[in-house]
């Protein structure tokens, strides 16, 4: 039986926000078993508790925005990944601003940084969500599935019609150590024609070289090119894992997306959710987690890998 885990102790960040441009420090505490992951907004009087949870997005506008009684915290995707892949169960995270730091525009500098402090067990078993029947949301060509599997995997089919990004595809079988590896260091990114809207309308005034692969007509305008061949799939990856955590439990299946992002992640979550039919909670796992997946759930039939 797998138990819950949160931080050995408190990790402070601080950093620019990629769209609201402004400076906020961050501090990750650790919290009992049962508590889920709770943001706060300390700069506002009273303080603001805000749970990462489905039913408090209000924003997939180019990232995951959860608010409750007029304040919110944006940009929380990368975060809610480095605490699913380093096994996070619970934590407050107190916040000074209306966005989670950027850093380098990926989860690496949490990933990071929640190795060097620690994760403690605590002593109350951990749930997980297990997926017994398809749920398909689509939105025009694209589409997100989440079917049955023994495994917690992402498949992912990335389209643009651009030179440098065009088609990537990439299919990941969830490993901590491979997340922490091949994942989490693949950057946000965007086009440099779209900067000048994106900042008019009030977004991406934090963004720069420094924490974002920057895409012009005809190749990646930052120094040293990119962290991998295909950093775009990757990364889109890596959102999913931080916004599928937002269901509040580890998922037992296989999502499959086309075209894929916030948005149609946040929706697929909330129908899955919805249909309780689809899915089960159940305790029992392995002692490597989501590895040994296939020998906690004999009785899930499916074909996928």
């Amino acid at each position: 039986m797998a138990l819950q885990q949160t931080v050995k102790d408190k990790l402070v960040f601080s950093g620019i926000g990629l769209h609201s441009g402004k400076t906020i420090t961050m501090t990750v505490r650790p919290a009992d078993a049962g508590t889920g992951i709770i943001f706060h907004r300390i700069d506002m009087n009273p303080p603001v508790s805000i749970e990462a949870c489905a039913a408090c997005v209000v924003n997939t506008r180019l990232s995951t925005t959860i608010g409750k009684n007029n304040a919110t915290v944006s940009t929380i995707e990368h975060l809610m990944a480095a605490f699913y892949g380093c096994g996070v169960d619970n934590a407050h995270i107190d916040i000074d601003g209306p966005e989670v730091p950027i850093m380098d525009g990926s989860a690496a500098p949490f990933v990071a940084a929640l190795r060097e402090t620690g994760i403690k067990t605590l002593a109350k078993a951990r749930k997980y969500l297990v997926v017994k029947k398809p749920v398909t949301v689509t939105d025009g060509d694209k589409k997100i599935t989440l079917i049955p599997s023994r495994y917690s995997r992402i498949s992912f089919d990335m389209r643009f019609n651009h030179p440098v990004v065009n088609n990537q595809f990439k299919s990941m079988k969830f490993d901590e150590e491979k997340f922490a590896t091949d994942y989490a260091p693949a950057r946000t990114f965007g086009f440099l024609v779209e900067v000048e809207t994106l900042k008019a309308n009030g977004l991406a005034r934090g963004g720069s070289l420094d924490n974002a692969v920057v895409i012009g007509d005809d190749g990646i305008l930052n120094e040293g090119g990119l962290r991998f061949e295909d950093e775009f799939v990757r990364h889109k990856i890596m959102d999913s894992v931080g916004d599928f955590y937002l269901a509040g439990y580890r998922i037992i299946g296989h999502i499959k997306a086309f075209k894929s992002g916030h948005d149609l992640n946040h929706k697929l979550v909330t129908e899955l959710l919805d249909r309780k039919d689809c899915w089960k909670l159940d305790e029992r796992t392995g002692a490597n987690d989501h590895a040994a997946a296939p020998l906690a759930f004999p009785e899930l039939v499916c074909s996928e890998a």
